[in-house]
């Protein structure tokens, strides 16, 4: 994230759908990179490390749910994949349920709204996960809890002979 930007990665085979999306959230702090090529985002993810990944579900090519189940593993931990689509919202729901996405924004959605939208969105995400200190200690529980049960089960096998 560049100087406390949210950077977006757009993809979309309709270009402007693309200048849309990029002059709305732009506009609100986003920092955001285009692409209409569902083959190359693989490499924007490794190279842009982008927070949040806006998927067009209708791309001819290879949908946007599709696409995420190819590149997620290229993303960081905390990047959000969001569904953007102008199919009946609850098809795309269960297209969030089905692909495993972080989410849906309709494509109605523009300006502020989608900048609003995409923000809590990434807030929510950040706010839920663990902090470093969680993690550690988390691990820490669950490598000390191991050994006293292996040598529970050690007395309980003994004291049955």
């Amino acid at each position: 994230m560049a100087e406390g930007k949210l950077k977006a990665l757009v993809v979309d085979d309709d270009p402007l759908v693309l200048e849309l999306v990029e002059r709305s959230i732009s506009r609100y702090g986003f920092e955001v990179i285009t692409t209409r090529a569902a083959l190359g985002v693989a490499n924007l993810l490794r190279t842009e490390q982008p927070d949040i990944v806006l998927l067009d579900v209708n791309i001819p090519a290879l949908s946007g749910d599709r696409i995420l189940g190819v590149v997620r593993q290229f993303a960081g931990p905390d990047t959000l994949f969001i569904l953007y689509s102008s199919m009946d919202e609850s098809k795309l729901r269960e297209l969030v349920r089905a692909s495993g996405a972080d989410g849906y924004i309709p494509k109605g959605v523009t300006g502020p709204e989608l900048a609003l939208k995409l923000s809590g969105l990434h807030h929510k995400r950040m706010a839920n996960r663990p902090t470093p200190a969680a993690r550690v200690e988390s691990v820490l529980q669950r490598d000390v809890a191991a050994p006293q049960s292996q040598s529970t089960t050690a007395q309980v096998s003994m004291a049955s002979r």
